[in-house]
């Protein structure tokens, strides 16, 4: 592999910020020499709904991550989410064709064709199709069957797929400047590998990245994706039920929410008062602390219940062994994770970047992007070598993170 540096960019388009990282890659190691952020605007829940707004602030994020990293990227790696985005299984078995049943690369991709040919509805657009595990006569082969011995090779596949239009509209965004989207990345696989690892994946974990306007889960089983969902609720959907339940503007409402906010009611002294300061024409008001916790309490588990209704019977705890992980802005709210394990029944603790991630981004609003980043890597190492086939997203990325 050529030791020239190669740079990857990753694009995060969010409702409350837009971020970008840019990587030179030597073909060694990965380096973070460039970051941009700015506020987010014209995305409401993951979506862009004002082309011109969400443009400018991603073009002020890009410039900054370029300035900063003294280069210019060309192509970028671009996170997805939204309410539009959803997932289903489908699976296929085939007769090993071999006289004596030795399994062949014919034998797996024909099953892995027959797996992903199912049609999808109009106006749909796949964004990844994940692979399970292979079984070979019933049996689980956590890694490639070519050459064991079978009668019968089953194969099944999770495929994501989302509007056209959607999709269409962040693309365009990033088109605007002359740059191209190396691939779309599903949000909750970028920053479910770095803050899960190989160990947890293999038992069964389940990762929940809440963040501004969207919740993104994945659950792992058996080292690998095994559901994936999007909750169109965040972090912002507690600002504005203080907005409402306390007759608030939404900064205000904001301060209060990061100041007193929290995942479960911790205050009994409804009498207990918070001040925040006004201005020139409102004085300082005070409310009740107890009032606050009830409201931010409501909307958090509400939101975990959602996500745990969504995954249905795909998660049990006696499933998800190593448990549920917590990332994205919102998982900093205090109580969350005493919040989540009462939902789930299970051991929940909040995640954190892999040791080598830089002091300045190991907040967790940065996992998603850092995951893309990551991805960029597996995609450029792959290009120099065998052509890679569309939809490989987790054979690929799985490779990518298995040591980490």
């Amino acid at each position: 592999m050529s030791s020239s540096p190669h740079f990857i960019g990753a694009v995060e388009i969010g409702t409350s910020k837009v971020t970008v990282l840019i990587g030179e890659y030597t073909g060694r190691e990965l380096a973070i020499i460039g970051r941009g952020e700015c506020q987010s605007r014209g995305v409401i829940k993951g979506a862009v709904v004002d082309y011109k707004a969400a443009s400018e602030c991603t073009h002020s994020a890009l410039e900054s991550a370029e300035r900063e990293a003294g280069e210019r990227i060309d192509t970028v790696f671009l996170a997805q989410t939204g309410g539009h985005l959803e997932g289903f299984y489908n699976e296929a078995a085939v007769n090993v064709k071999a006289a004596d049943n030795m399994i062949s690369s014919d034998d797996i991709r024909t099953v892995c064709d027959l797996a992903r040919a199912k049609e999808l509805p109009q106006n749909r657009m796949v964004v990844h199709h994940i692979r399970r595990p292979f079984r070979v006569d019933g049996r689980l082969v956590p890694t490639s069957p070519e050459h064991l011995v079978g009668q019968r090779l089953e194969v099944g596949y999770w495929t994501v797929h989302g509007q056209e239009q959607r999709l269409a509209d962040t693309i365009h965004v990033i088109r605007g400047f002359n740059l191209e989207v190396g691939e779309l990345v599903l949000s909750s696989l970028a920053s479910g590998h770095m803050v899960t690892t190989p160990e947890e994946r293999h038992h069964g974990v389940l990762a929940i990245d809440i963040g501004a306007g969207t919740t993104d889960f994945v659950l792992y089983r058996d080292g690998v994706p095994h559901t994936t969902g999007v909750v169109p609720v965040g972090g912002t959907h507690l600002t504005n039920d203080l907005s409402i339940g306390l007759r608030l503007k939404e900064g205000d409402a904001e301060k209060i929410k990061l100041r007193c906010g929290r995942a479960n009611v911790q205050c009994r002294d409804k009498s207990e008062k918070v001040w925040l300061d006004g201005n020139y024409s409102i004085g300082d008001r005070q409310f009740s602390r107890h009032a606050i916790e009830q409201i931010t309490t409501a909307r958090t588990w509400e939101i975990l219940e959602v996500v745990r209704k969504k995954l249905g019977g795909a998660f049990t705890p006696e499933s998800c062994n190593a448990g549920v992980v917590l990332t994205g802005g919102t998982a900093k709210l205090p109580g969350i994770a005493e919040a989540a394990a009462k939902v789930f029944n299970t051991p929940v603790h909040l995640g954190e970047a892999p040791a080598w991630v830089a002091e300045n981004l190991r907040d967790p609003g940065y996992n998603t992007a850092l995951g893309l980043l990551y991805y960029g890597v597996q995609v450029h190492s792959e290009r120099l070598g065998a052509p890679r086939r569309r939809g490989g997203f987790l054979q690929s990325f799985t490779r990518l993170f298995a040591n980490s």
